[in-house]
């Protein structure tokens, strides 16, 4: 399955790897990957924003990984930071998971559930 991206001229090009809007090709499975907290199955949260980051992106890998996808088949992912100074630190981590490919992105400063989470992740995927 390869979405088709829409990068209009009349809007602004995007800073970094993503896509401004992917499309889906009709008949695509559709993942919907609720919002990925960093904590471990014993309850524990990393205090590191890096660790943080790591865990959640583990989460959602394995997530993708259960429904037969991997990280090639996000076409969304919106993650909300408690802090706008670890905005740098996300974005070089999404990097190394994702590699070249460029999902549609949205990054949103904003208070979490548990103020000791220091970030939230969600995405869609899709596939064949």
């Amino acid at each position: 399955m390869k979405p088709k991206a829409h990068a209009p001229d009349s809007v602004p090009a995007p800073i970094g790897n993503y896509s401004l809007g992917l499309e889906l090709p009709a008949g695509s499975k559709i993942l919907f990957i609720s919002g990925q907290i960093p904590e471990t199955l014993k309850g524990e949260i990393p205090q590191a924003f890096e660790d943080q980051c790591n865990l959640v992106w583990d989460h959602i890998l394995s997530i993708l990984r259960s429904a037969d996808m991997s990280a090639t088949n996000l076409v969304k992912v919106t993650t909300f930071l408690t802090r706008r100074e670890d905005a740098e630190a996300n974005s070089r981590i999404r990097r190394e998971r994702l590699g070249s490919h460029a999902p549609a992105l949205t990054v949103v400063v904003a208070q979490t559930l548990d103020p000791r989470w220091l970030l939230e992740i969600e995405a869609v995927a899709a596939a064949d």
